[in-house]
């Protein structure tokens, strides 16, 4: 099934400047784990794509347990995404080759084809986002102006989910 354009649009108005991500799945034992990740590319379906070691506990864990929640955030910005989704495990050296850059490289010194080098696209099913449209020293006032008077800061802000 392909995503929606549109939703996918605003996936990656939400997660585009965002690189870094905290990549949660379920563990051997069915435990909650995450793990820092970069996030490579999103694709025309709105698929995310990452690099992964063949070796972790994340490229093994998602061959039994799928589905998985990725969170970005910009401290900066007051920018914060929740994706969930379902994870599939990618050995393609082709597309290997085409996403590589300098960065992947110093994880994976052999190149591109490195037998532990594999992706992971993460299909989303949803993202919930939480955006603040007000400056750092504005949001900064209204917590501090909460925090004298007891009342919930006034904030510019937005909270919205999109179905992908």
């Amino acid at each position: 099934m392909t995503a929606d354009r549109t939703h996918v649009a605003a996936l990656e108005d939400r997660i585009g400047s965002l690189r870094f991500a905290m990549f949660t799945f379920r563990d051997e034992h069915d435990h909650l784990a995450s793990q820092p990740m970069t996030k490579q590319d999103v694709d025309a379906e709105g698929g995310i794509w990452f690099f992964v070691h063949s070796g972790t506990a994340l490229w093994d864990s998602i061959a039994h347990q799928p589905e998985v929640n990725i969170s970005f955030s910009d401290i900066d910005d007051s920018t914060y995404v929740s994706v969930s989704g379902t994870a599939e495990r990618i050995v393609d050296r082709d597309k290997i080759r085409s996403m590589w850059n300098p960065m992947v490289q110093a994880w994976f010194p052999a190149g591109p084809e490195d037998q532990h080098a594999v992706l992971v696209r993460v299909v989303p099913h949803a993202a919930e986002y939480w955006d603040s449209n007000d400056s750092k020293m504005v949001r900064l006032f209204a917590v501090a102006k909460a925090a004298v008077t007891g009342k919930q800061p006034d904030l510019d802000s937005e909270h919205g989910t999109i179905k992908l």
